[in-house]
């Protein structure tokens, strides 16, 4: 018959098998029942019904449950895969059917006896029983296999690790932090893309607000065609000084403006010409260069405030002494000259010139002064003078711009300011400017005279508005007759006798110059046929006869020209 190798030999009494663990594989582990254990597991009869049911269930509910077998994941519990069991037979009448059994028998009716499902014990160190010829094919199982009951305490299940699984998260971590990174990335470019436009947009607004602010959009500069321009220019704060350089050597003075733009940080220097029309205290005109030599400092900035609409903090006498000490301390200058300047203390005519003209020319102090002074046979005052404002440019570049070292400088010159400039004041107005004359944000700018020294405005706006924010406004010509006085008696002092003389009798004073050699007659010349009454009355407070007048040409800008003979007699008053 059917000898099971998991229930042992019955004739050698071996019992069933009880779970005891499970090997270093997962498997399950048994081991046989004691021999004390073996009758009551033989005494289990076989119940189709219970089989049906599944473990733990009493179809006689005799309150008696079995032990529960382990479940092999290799074979299904309480059926055994090898035939070993028989075929299942309610009536008994099948060929295999065990001697003695009785599907109604005592363990069915009763009660007390517990039902012990026959089922194949397996050792998983132990080969698999030999197959029963007579055992049902796997497709030929009975039709109760199809009905059991499986639970899940029949099924062991072991953990094994899965190293693809760790691979897989860590694919998902790098795609997902890669991920992120790019969308990072994407974000941060934004924001610079964002923050750059908005930059760009405040440099445009800030831009244009300051050539708005400047007057230096098309159509809001010069002649101002737009309100607002001049508002602009007048608004900006500047700093000014007026200089004034005495020739010591042959006569004259040369007067500039330095202008320190602290709105827009540009530096300049204005050149006055000496023919410009100034108003003194009561009322009459005068010229600069006569202003310089007769008001003397206060009297002339203030009538350069009031021509120039501007307001001059200082006024500075450079006597050309000092300016050559000036140079010498800077340590000479550099300069572009347009002339070729003969030695003043040389003896000997065709000897080499102190100066040669060119480029990038170094001039010591010396040199400096001759340069700046000189003015050629036939040229006119405005050549000098941009000489002057070359050298002025050249001392700024090469002076400290730090304060303290530029005020130092200053009070080595051991010159004699007039008040209220004082060494400080001016060593720290210079050292602003020689740092804007480093920069290249400073330029020199003549002033545009006319020829009877007053000022146009369409000619004066890129200087008096542009650089020193005022208004161009020359003496009021009608207030007094303009007078212009030629000197030809060879005698010095009769100029300004016949100044003081027509000053005195209202009149405004020109001076014209000295004539070329010497005049027997003196002449009085009207041109406009209104001003004869007023010629008569120079005559007369000259002391000329009334011969002297006639209709003739009249310097420009004057209304009556006088021209002093030999018989000019000044009075002595």
């Amino acid at each position: 018959m059917n000898n099971r190798y998991d229930t042992g030999d019955a004739g050698h009494g071996a019992g069933p098998y009880e779970l005891v663990g499970y090997d270093e594989y997962g498997q399950p582990v048994y081991r046989q029942v004691p021999a004390q254990q073996a009758p009551q597991a033989q005494q289990a009869a076989y119940d189709p019904y219970a089989q049906q049911q599944g473990y733990g269930y009493d179809p006689y509910a005799t309150g008696q449950q079995p032990p529960v077998p382990p479940y092999d994941s290799g074979r299904a519990s309480g059926y055994d895969t090898y035939g070993t069991q028989a075929p299942y037979d309610p009536y008994g009448t099948g060929a295999h059917q065990t001697p003695g059994h009785d599907p109604y028998g005592q363990a069915a009716t009763s009660g007390q006896q517990p039902r012990v499902t026959e089922q194949t014990a397996y050792i998983p160190q132990q080969a698999g029983p030999p197959q029963d010829p007579h055992a049902p094919a796997p497709h030929e199982q009975p039709h109760d296999e199809d009905e059991r009951d499986y639970r899940t305490e029949q099924f062991a299940f072991a953990e094994e690790p899965d190293g693809d699984s760790e691979d897989v998260i860590d694919w998902l971590k790098f795609t997902e932090n890669r991920t992120e990174r790019r969308e990072e990335a994407r974000r941060r470019a934004r924001s610079r893309i964002v923050a750059l436009l908005v930059v760009l947009a405040l440099v445009a607004v800030g831009g244009v607000g300051y050539l708005w602010y400047a007057g230096k959009l098309p159509g809001l500069s010069s002649s101002g065609s737009k309100p607002g321009a001049d508002t602009a220019a007048g608004a900006q704060k500047r700093d000014v000084i007026v200089v004034h350089l005495h020739n010591t050597a042959k006569g004259g003075t040369s007067t500039a403006l330095l202008v320190d733009n602290t709105t827009t940080k540009q530096g300049s220097t204005v050149l006055l010409p000496n023919s410009l029309d100034l108003s003194d205290d009561d009322g009459s005109t005068t010229t600069l260069a006569k202003s310089v030599d007769d008001d003397g400092s206060s009297g002339t900035r203030d009538q350069l405030d009031t021509v120039l609409g501007t307001n001059i903090q200082g006024t500075w006498r450079l006597d050309t002494p000092y300016l050559q000490n000036l140079v010498d301390l800077v340590g000479n200058i550099d300069i572009d000259t347009d002339t070729d300047v003969p030695d003043p203390d040389a003896k000997k005519k065709g000897a080499e010139p102190l100066v040669h003209k060119g480029g990038d020319q170094t001039l010591s102090g010396k040199m400096a002064v001759a340069y700046a002074t000189y003015r050629a046979s036939g040229e006119s005052q405005n050549a000098q003078l941009e000489r002057f404002g070359q050298v002025m440019q050249g001392v700024l570049r090469k002076l400290s711009s730090d304060p303290s070292s530029a005020v130092t400088t200053v009070q080595t010159l051991a010159q004699i300011l007039d008040p209220p400039l004082t060494d400080k004041d001016l060593g720290t107005f210079l050292a602003k400017l020689a740092e804007l004359a480093k920069s290249g944000a400073y330029k020199s700018a003549l002033l545009p005279v006319q020829a009877d020294g007053t000022l146009s405005a369409k000619t004066s706006d890129s200087v008096v508005k542009d650089i020193l924010g005022g208004t161009a406004k020359s003496p009021d010509t009608g207030s007094a007759v303009r007078v212009s006085v030629q000197n030809a008696t060879g005698v010095k002092d009769d100029t300004e006798k016949a100044r003081v003389a027509l000053l005195n009798g209202g009149f405004t004073f020109l001076e014209g110059g000295s004539g070329s050699g010497g005049q027997a007659a003196s002449k009085v010349v009207y041109s406009d046929a209104s001003h004869k009454s007023d010629a008569t009355e120079v005559a007369k407070t000259l002391g000329l006869p009334a011969g002297s007048v006639a209709k003739g040409t009249v310097s420009s800008g004057a209304d009556v020209s006088v021209v002093l003979g030999q018989d000019y007699r000044p009075s002595s008053s």
